[in-house]
């Protein structure tokens, strides 16, 4: 009776224990990957075939076309478009701005600078107006009285004590995202925020902005570091005026697409794997590492499973999202229609971190279920993977996990040089290094095979 109540307890970890069979056929995966990987390939048609690829634009559109066309190729199952209702937010031309007084003298230094997406614009004319700089939302706070009819500069800066750069992307993110509105409920006419980023160029980088619709509507825009540090420097010994000219504007909703492939599964068609990345992209650079690495990692993926004849147990879904960068709606629509259809999600898996050298997986499970994937670090580490941790999935596949339970996990590259380009025009495929975005397909390809094989 002992023996057999050891035995049932051991059940789930001899259901997850590695086998010579599992080592084996990851290298298999690796070797095809390092190779032979196209993912690399499939980046410059993406990036130099179609560019940036803003939710709405052509550019989006093409990248639907030949997203679809090159899952085809690869030899997936089943290819079909998911419709959703996107939003359509233009640029609506160059952003402008200059510091054009000085102490009450005229001056013209102009900035280098992108209005913050989904921002409106200046009404087709220049704010110009007083800057009062401040460093947080506290010092805001502080000099409320001083704000109307002002633009107010939010000099917030990453964190460079941080080591994990999401963490200061987090911090400083909330500048970006409610730094209009915060300013606008006291009168200010215009925001100006330091780009987040510790580049060291003065490239300004975009990301989305959000609104209260209790307050107006003020144009607010980024500013690269090298422009960031002069206007900080400045108005802390000077009064400035400075000019700032946005045009951006919202057209109607537009019906997008994410573009879904599937290899079927042989013994539980109806259990469900999703791998991906986000299709669109910002409407500067080429949305190379954000996220076009984390489209065609996925793409490699299906592609080496379907050259090393693999046949999955579970139905594995590779899905190139609609609309991450400034609404959500292909992730949205993609969880609502799984649960409409009373589909059964076992795991989801991203790549939105960019290409660069894996270092791990970030995963949103129950202990238990932690545990089990823990077990799996010795097949993974040859290949980079250092941990697996608890926290982590992606904007995408979030709605998975809130409307199913769906357990997730996000790949967690090197983090250092992503927020250089991020958002940027400087995100194109010259920044992305082939033998570090392959590499990310193994450790995801990998992950993949081992859920499939023995499920959490």
């Amino acid at each position: 009776m002992k023996h057999l109540l050891f035995l049932i307890a051991c059940l789930p970890l001899l259901a997850s224990a590695q086998t010579p069979t599992d080592s084996i056929y990851i290298k298999k995966i690796s070797d095809e990957i390092m190779r032979n990987g196209k993912a690399h390939d499939l980046l410059r048609q993406l990036t130099k075939g179609v560019g940036n690829r803003l939710s709405g634009s052509p550019q989006y559109n093409k990248a639907v076309q030949w997203g679809e066309a090159s899952l085809k190729a690869l030899g997936a199952d089943k290819v079909f478009l998911q419709a959703c209702m996107m939003p359509n937010w233009k640029r609506g031309g160059k952003d402008l701005a200059a510091v054009v007084m000085q102490n009450g003298k005229k001056t013209n230094r102009a900035l280098d600078v992108l209005a913050l997406g989904n921002s409106m614009g200046s009404g087709g004319k220049p704010v110009v107006a007083e800057v009062v700089a401040v460093q947080d939302f506290d010092e805001m706070e502080a000099k409320k009285d001083q704000l109307k009819g002002k633009i107010v500069y939010f000099n917030n800066q990453f964190n460079a004590a941080n080591i994990q750069t999401f963490k200061s992307y987090g911090e400083a993110g909330q500048y970006r995202r409610s730094g209009p509105s915060r300013a606008a409920k006291y009168g200010a006419v215009g925001v100006m925020i330091r780009s987040l980023t510790e580049a060291t160029d003065n490239h300004p980088h975009t990301g989305s902005t959000g609104y209260d619709e209790a307050y107006p509507k003020i144009p607010a825009i980024a500013l690269g570091n090298e422009d960031a540090n002069y206007i900080w420097s400045i108005a802390k010994k000077s009064s400035i005026k400075v000019s700032m000219t946005t045009n951006g504007f919202f057209e109607p909703d537009v019906e997008g697409h994410s573009v879904v492939a599937e290899l079927t599964g042989t013994e539980f068609p109806n259990e469900y794997i999703t791998v991906g990345g986000h299709l669109d992209s910002w409407d500067v650079g080429e949305g190379a590492h954000d996220d076009g690495a984390g489209i065609v990692q996925t793409m490699e993926i299906l592609r080496t499973l379907k050259v090393l004849g693999y046949k999955p147990k579970r139905t594995l879904r590779f899905v190139l999202f609609a609309n991450e960068e400034n609404g959500m709606r292909g992730g949205n629509k993609y969880a609502e229609e799984a649960q409409k259809n009373k589909e059964k999600h076992i795991f989801a898996l991203e790549s939105d971190a960019g290409g660069f050298t894996p270092r791990g997986f970030g995963f949103t499970v129950s202990q238990a279920q932690l545990t089990k994937i823990q077990t799996w670090l010795p097949l993974l580490k040859p290949y980079g993977t250092d941990f697996l941790q608890a926290g982590g999935g992606g904007a995408d596949i979030g709605p998975l996990n809130r409307l199913l339970g769906t357990p997730l996990a996000g790949l967690m590259p090197d983090s250092q040089r992503y927020f250089d380009i991020h958002h940027a025009r400087s995100d194109v495929f010259e920044n992305v290094n082939k033998r570090e975005l392959h590499l990310g397909a193994v450790n995801m390809a990998a992950l993949i095979y081992l859920v499939d094989q023995y499920g959490l």
